[in-house]
């Protein structure tokens, strides 16, 4: 059986609690930036949001994650090439990573996860699913080497759009008086 398609059944069962009702679940979603700090700062204190216990830092996630991946799936991940690990899972292990660990309406995983310096969920799962892989690896983790290469290349990518660009239309203005 492909880890995929575990991760797949990991997912799906992780998605009918995420989409359950939930009595402790504000139906309302947030008009105003306020609203949504408050509810934010709520959220990253709590242990579990809709059922789904949300780890504290990279270690707590490392034993949530031999919890839920089964060791026939995590050797096959294991056994994949880093980058392959983290391209090939993205959207089906790091979506269920995003929407059940809080990563975009905020949980205590994101938060520390921000404090380490990523701020977008999509980078946070990456993020997480390459460490997890070193992990079962054995490998040292390089948390440092990896933030510094990830902040270099979100520059570039940065830089390069902007080099990019086209100017749709340019004007001076007339001082007045």
């Amino acid at each position: 059986m492909r880890l995929s398609l575990i991760l797949s059944v990991i997912i799906f069962f992780s998605a009918s609690q995420l989409f359950a009702q939930n009595k402790n679940a504000d139906p309302k979603p947030v008009s105003t930036e306020e609203e949504f700090e408050k509810k934010y700062q709520k959220r990253i204190k709590k242990e579990r949001l809709h059922g789904v216990y949300i780890p504290k830092d990279l270690a707590d996630a490392f034993v949530q994650l031999n919890i839920l991946v089964d060791k026939s799936s995590q050797t096959k991940f294991k056994n994949m090439a880093e980058k392959d690990a983290a391209k090939k899972l993205h959207f089906s292990f790091g979506r269920w990573l995003t929407h059940n660990w809080g990563l975009y309406g905020g949980s205590r995983y994101s938060h520390y996860l921000k404090g380490l310096g990523i701020h977008h969920p999509e980078d946070m799962a990456s993020f997480t699913i390459t460490m997890y892989h070193r992990y079962l690896n054995k490998q040292k983790l390089n948390v440092k080497t990896y933030l510094e290469d990830f902040k270099a290349k979100k520059e570039a990518a940065k830089k390069e759009k902007l080099k990019k660009g086209k100017i749709l239309e340019s004007f001076k203005r007339k001082r007045q008086g």
